[in-house]
């Protein structure tokens, strides 16, 4: 039962680096190479095969799997690289320097939960959208998927071991060789987990596509095909015509996945099943009489290198792309992004050298029992956690002092402060200058916090809120939108409140009020849709004096039947307007804010403001939609804020001594503030015109 899984296999070994340049040439240059997270999913299949292989050679051999020394072993050959990369990112997020304050409670959770590898479920819970990016990622985000290995690691010896016994026990009798009785129940219990696992995937990913990402269940099946090759023969092809055309079709399809998919594809659900596929078809072509057949391509020394410092690799690009922007004089350019890249091949190296190969054969570990390993593991876990916690209870009086601070400064502003600095003429452009408020490393926090009247993901029950005047007669505002209405929240609320006026709000993330559908595939899209027609109706249902509504301009939207993409967001939104506006209710709109690539507090916590400006042309979206649909529309009024936020050629992150911006496109309550008198304006003129 020898089998090809038993030896190194340099054409593996390449598919690895094949895996680790997509994950991390995506996350160097997401725009460029779209589809790049699918290298994790390559990541699956490799260990489903060599784990599975590893295992079924034990059990055939010795009759047994010895599950403390294959859990010692693993143990050995994972956390020491990963636990020192965890130390590295609870150090540097542990200084308010490198890392803003308001972030580091998230960053500690998220760290602990790398630390004993539940970070996906944890993802899973909080509803993180890995490809969408609702949120800005932690320094350890990338170790979902490490997370998710190690607990397939833990299950599945007990699988394999189940399934050996049933094959023992109870297919007694229906053949004579009982190393063929076990392998065939483990193949079948493979084959049954990964169609399970399969279909789970692919309703969870249609159902809730944001935790789905992550679920290990739903990925188990990738670890299957793997398996599958290590387990069953036949699938290790030999045969040249078949063995080339294989590994060439996979190489084939991950480059189709890598550079067609993006952040819009419904993934993993039915998609993952390209790279998966390319990623088996690639290991069972086993045929390298040729040096043009990808498996003697694969296996050339740099590929093989690549593919040896391939998991140091991974776990170093993550931490260093967050924390760089962060770092004095570091840019964005090219040139430092292959800087960066270097310094992360060079880390990988050094710690394949003197931390992953040492660690697996360091006597210490090696001449005792298994149960040593996993107890020395767990008590270094322990002690990776301790300090992450401990740099929370550091920074934990810093981060009290700044809620207190923001809530002063939401009271009392300074004079000619934010937007009015620009807008009001009594005032000078330069008013307050060299002041940041709020501070760059707490401008994260200054958020709406209502967070229950905001739906986010697959939500699409309208939840609707209301604050202010409670006198029936009071006039009646709707806030209706996108996270991009959400931010403007809690300066809505204030002026409800002085004004004596009812406010309700019917806010979804993501999710523009329009009649267009969104492009965005399955659930999310889905979900997208049900909401607006709820919202719509309940609108129709209601008496309002004005309605005020906002979304991102860069929503992707379907183009459907008419002539562009553009030409259906513009439509959308007029027709939705038009549903209040035949009535006589008034909506107010506003061109959307610049928007960063990156969070500009990253370069104003080392950086000087003016060294932190960005062109005009890179951050506003030139085909706001909102702007060409407000354009000669009856009882239809455009707010336009352009010219606060950038001179003729550049836009700058803080203005009149106001910070702007909490993450790379959300505004700062404190800067939406101070653009409260010309959104009281706005409504008061509504109000007005149709009462009269």
């Amino acid at each position: 039962m020898q089998d090809r899984s038993s030896r190194f296999i340099p054409h593996v070994q390449g598919l690895r680096a094949i895996a680790v340049a997509l994950v991390v040439l995506y996350h160097f240059w997401p725009a460029r190479i779209t589809g790049g997270y699918i290298g994790v999913d390559v990541f699956f299949v490799i260990s489903g095969f060599l784990i599975t292989g590893h295992l079924m050679r034990e059990l055939e051999q010795t009759g047994r799997v010895k599950l403390r020394e294959f859990w010692a072993r693993r143990a050995r050959r994972l956390l020491p690289a990963a636990l020192l990369v965890l130390l590295f990112c609870a150090i540097v997020v542990s200084s308010p320097y490198l890392t803003p304050i308001s972030s580091i409670q998230r960053e500690v959770k998220e760290i602990v939960a790398s630390t004993f590898y539940v970070e996906n479920w944890y993802l899973a819970a909080t509803s993180a959208d890995y490809l969408n990016h609702t949120s800005d990622p932690t320094t350890v985000q990338h170790y979902w998927s490490l997370s998710l290995e190690e607990q397939f690691y833990v299950l599945w010896p007990l699988l394999i071991l189940l399934a050996a016994w049933i094959g023992v026990k109870l297919l007694r009798g229906r053949t004579r060789r009982a190393l063929v009785r076990t392998r065939r129940s483990v193949v079948l219990m493979v084959v049954l987990v990964t169609i399970a696992s399969l279909i789970f995937g692919i309703v969870l990913t249609l159902a809730d596509p944001a935790p789905a990402y992550f679920v290990t269940f739903g990925r188990m099946w990738e670890f299957g095909l793997g398996a599958l090759i290590a387990l069953v023969p036949a699938l290790q092809v030999r045969q040249p015509v078949v063995s080339f055309v294989l590994g060439w079709g996979g190489v084939i399809a991950l480059g189709w996945a890598a550079f067609r998919f993006d952040g819009q594809t419904l993934f993993p659900g039915y998609a993952a099943l390209v790279p998966a596929l390319g990623a088996a078809a690639i290991i069972a072509a086993s045929n390298t009489r040729r040096w043009w057949y990808p498996t003697r391509i694969l296996g050339v020394r740099p590929m093989r290198f690549v593919g040896d410092i391939s998991y140091s690799l991974y776990l170093w690009h993550w931490p260093l792309i967050i924390i760089a922007p962060s770092v004095p004089f570091w840019g964005l350019s090219i040139y430092h992004r292959l800087a960066l890249l270097a310094i992360c091949v060079i880390l990988a190296w050094l710690t394949k050298r003197f931390v992953e190969d040492p660690a697996r054969r360091w006597k210490v570990l090696t001449v005792r029992r298994g149960a040593f390993s996993l107890w020395t593991s767990l008590a270094a876990m322990v002690v990776v956690g301790a300090v992450a916690v401990g740099g929370w209870a550091i920074n934990a009086p810093a981060y009290n002092q700044g809620v207190a601070a923001l809530a002063q400064l939401r009271d009392n502003p300074p004079s000619c402060f934010g937007a009015q600095s620009v807008l009001d003429a009594s005032c000078s452009p330069t008013a307050n200058l060299g002041t940041i408020l709020p501070a760059p490393g707490f401008a994260g926090a200054d958020a709406p916090s209502d967070a229950s009247c905001f739906l986010e993901l697959t939500d699409s029950v309208p939840v609707v809120c209301n604050f202010g005047s409670t006198d029936p007669s009071a006039p009646r505002i709707a806030l209706v939108g996108d996270s991009h209405a959400y931010q403007l929240l809690p300066t809505f609320q204030k002026i409800a409140a002085e004004k004596g006026w009812h406010l309700v709000t019917y806010l979804k993330g993501a999710c523009p009020w329009s009649t267009t559908p969104l492009s965005t595939p399955g659930a999310f899209g889905d979900a997208c849709t049900t909401w607006r027609e709820a919202v719509t109706k309940d609108l129709a249902s209601s008496s309002f004096a004005v309605v005020y509504t906002a979304s991102l301009a860069s929503t992707p939207y379907a183009k459907g039947s008419y002539p562009s993409v553009h030409a259906a967001a513009v439509a959308g939104y007029q027709q939705a307007w038009q549903s209040l506006t035949s009535r006589g209710i008034p909506v107010i709109t506003a061109v959307d804010n610049p928007a960063w690539e990156t969070d500009p507090n990253k370069c104003l916590r080392t950086r000087a403001e003016s060294a932190c400006t960005g062109a005009r042309s890179d951050l506003l979206d030139p085909n706001d939609p909102v702007r060409d649909a407000a354009s000669g529309q009856n009882l239809v009024t455009l707010l336009d804020f352009t010219d606060v936020y950038c001179t003729a050629t550049t836009c700058s992150p803080v203005i009149g001594g106001a910070n702007v911006y909490r993450d790379q496109d959300h505004l700062t309550v404190t800067w939406v503030d101070t653009l409260q008198p010309e959104y009281e304006a706005a409504l008061e003129k509504a109000i007005a015109a149709k009462s009269s």
